[in-house]
């Protein structure tokens, strides 16, 4: 009675629909309407302009102006277009004598040079507007100018459709930053997060609380970066995540609390991964999975950019067991099918070696995905690409099996395969002319992890040769639930690791099987999933000391004293809590199309974790570490590249 009472609380209160919060929200929802009335960006007070490069139209006609921008190009000493990070503007240079001082300082700058006009706005001749530039109507007619800066030769062009390589554009980043791409992109996050901040704090009641960034190591999880401290043997650690701090939050009663947080881990860098990166981190008291859930839908939906497609919630749900069965991952891509199916039932009369083998054993299974159209568009090698990745990274046999096609490359396996088999194959996979079968064989688990890769890889194969799979204006978000809560550690199969992390609560249905059978524990976790990429993680916490102290020790084998402040809190009337955090950086990049997260963060480190432009991390002088009771320990072959340390800095390429 009171889990059901909780339940409907807690959907009243996280959701927009709840009768008390929809009364409180409409209120302010009419606070904010008013005030956004109000208040329009004023974008020229304070400076020295009037106007920005990119908001004159021929309303303006006839009116005196001053711009300040960047000089983007000239033609023929007639004109010249003017940039700032509203957009363009032409301005038309005096010819006459008595403005020969202005014509010299507007023809004379070099390109990317820092100008501020002063002048008339006009129309442009019949017949020279330029419909492709917002004030294609109008230009500037220059009556006075000043040179407030000059630019030195670049290192490359500041036009987005020349090429530029990634090092070269992080080495210097100032530069990439006044391109159009990236000056939307960073506009956009900024949008985007203060309207979270919107929704969070003024529509539902939190509190933005900035937690610290020296903390101590955490057991489990990401490798944290160590920070030497002045007392002899002593190291902070920066934290891969607010977690503790945020559910020590909710111990002290501000029962709403979020940041947009700042987040270390030292590992390798990817396209989508860096050392540092940002969350918007949630945490909540009294609430369950659903009001999570429920939570950030609304936020995503708030949020979301007025020029994409509305965020439709509620999002589509499936587990964790049901995502890989068919998709191959906890982080399937629903753009498109291809699913993964399990056809053992068609072999188990089979004659096929490998595939009688796998049958034979408790977990064995046959399963099996159809490309479309993949005999008409993958060429031999493509297939062999496939299986060699199979077996490189898997180390798993994949079969292609062509069954409406004669083309089985002169394979003795796929000819084995009998007519029945062949004709249920067809019917079970609802395969088309065309239609290519890629079969394996193996444990579950792993036979649905290698069709998983090879679908993803055969989607990038398809639309390289012109098809379209994955609709890129198209944002598929689903919720990922139900994961274990445990995993055996890859380095000892024996032992037990948090599949999310040890402080996420075990699924009540399966508290009892803790102490028996802890590998079938299901989690209170859940997972935001767009596009094939995970953008949000959370979980319900645990909240009993006991609880948490008996995973941690006795079934992850965790030294406990490191947690003892976090076991204390709990134990001093600890709240039900749970929350999520959003990958901000991963989350953006998807929205804006970017191809790297590194195209939506200022500065961001290169692949290799450094940052190209001031050459960090660097080295320091032995007197400088001397303080914090260290020393750098050189391998006895790395003589040369110690004194490699005082040589001029190649960036990576």
């Amino acid at each position: 009675m009171f889990s059901c009472w909780l339940s409907r609380l807690c959907g009243g209160l996280s959701t927009p629909t709840g009768r008390v919060t929809h009364l409180i929200q409409g209120s302010l929802s009419r606070r904010l309407m008013l005030s956004s009335q109000r208040r329009i960006p004023e974008l020229n007070s304070f400076v020295a302009r009037t106007n920005t490069c990119g908001e004159l139209r021929s309303s303006h006609l006839g009116q005196e102006v001053t711009l300040c921008g960047w000089i983007q190009y000239r033609r023929q000493n007639i004109f010249l277009v003017l940039r700032d990070f509203h957009g363009l503007v032409q301005v038309v240079i005096p010819q006459d004598e008595s403005a020969a001082s202005v014509k010299k300082i507007l023809c004379e700058a070099p390109m990317e040079s820092v100008v501020q006009v002063s002048g008339t706005v006009i129309s442009r001749p019949p017949g020279q507007e330029n419909p492709k530039m917002p004030t294609g109507e109008i230009e500037i007619k220059v009556k006075s100018a000043q040179l407030l800066n000059t630019c030195k030769k670049l290192p490359f062009e500041i036009k987005d459709f020349v090429k530029k390589t990634e090092a070269l554009r992080l080495q210097y980043r100032y530069l990439d930053l006044r391109s159009f791409q990236m000056q939307y992109n960073l506009r956009l996050r900024s949008r985007m997060v203060m309207k979270m901040r919107e929704y969070l704090c003024n529509l539902h009641g939190f509190v933005d609380i900035e937690t610290p960034t020296l903390f101590k190591r955490t057991p489990g999880g990401a490798k944290e970066f160590v920070i030497p401290s002045r007392e002899p043997g002593k190291f902070y650690c920066l934290p891969q995540s607010p977690q503790q701090f945020k559910q020590l939050l909710m111990v002290g009663g501000l029962d709403r609390y979020f940041q947009v947080a700042r987040c270390y881990r030292d590992e390798g860098s990817r396209p989508d991964r860096q050392p540092e990166f940002t969350q918007i981190d949630i945490e909540m008291s009294f609430v369950d999975q659903i009001g999570i859930q429920s939570l950030i839908e609304g936020l995503l939906q708030y949020s979301w950019p007025s020029d994409k497609d509305p965020v439709v919630v509620p999002f589509p749900s499936m587990t964790f067991a049901e995502a890989l069965a068919s998709y191959g991952t906890d982080k399937p891509d629903t753009r498109f099918g291809m699913k993964i199916v399990d056809i053992s039932d068609v072999f188990r009369n089979t004659k096929v070696g490998f595939l009688q083998d796998a049958l034979s054993k408790p977990q064995g299974t046959v399963k099996a995905i159809c490309i479309s159209e993949g005999a008409k568009y993958l060429k031999r090698k493509d297939i062999e690409s496939l299986r060699k990745l199979a077996a490189d990274h898997f180390n798993q046999e994949v079969l292609p099996v062509f069954p409406k096609a004669n083309r089985n490359w002169n394979s003795p396996v796929a000819k084995s395969i009998m007519e029945e088999q062949r004709s249920e194959l067809i019917r079970l996979m609802e395969i088309q002319e065309d239609g290519v079968v890629l079969l394996t064989a193996g444990e579950h688990r792993k036979a649905c992890s290698v069709l998983g890769k090879l679908r993803l890889e055969c989607a990038d194969l398809l639309e390289a040769r012109g098809l379209v799979l994955r609709d890129p204006a198209l944002f598929s978000f689903l919720w990922v639930v139900d994961f274990p809560l445990f995993l055996p550690k890859e380095e000892n199969p024996g032992e037990l690791e948090s599949a999310h992390h040890p402080f996420t609560a075990p699924h009540p249905s399966d508290i009892h099987l803790l102490h028996t059978e802890p590998k079938q524990v299901r989690s209170q976790h859940y997972d935001l999933v767009l596009n094939g990429n995970e953008i949000g993680g959370g979980s319900i916490r645990i909240h009993d000391a006991e609880l948490q102290r008996y995973i941690l020790a006795t079934l992850l084998k965790e030294d406990v004293k490191l947690l003892s402040h976090l076991l204390q809190a709990l134990d001093f009337g600890a709240p039900p809590h749970g929350g999520i955090a959003l990958g901000l950086d991963r989350l953006i990049c998807l929205v804006t199309g970017a191809p790297s997260i590194r195209d939506v963060i200022a500065f961001p480190k290169s692949f290799r974790g450094h940052d190209l432009m001031s050459n960090a991390p660097d080295s320091l002088p032995p007197e400088e570490l001397k303080p914090y009771h260290i020393q750098v320990s050189w391998p006895a072959d790395s003589e040369a590249e110690k004194s490699s340390l005082n040589q001029p800095y190649h960036p990576e390429s």
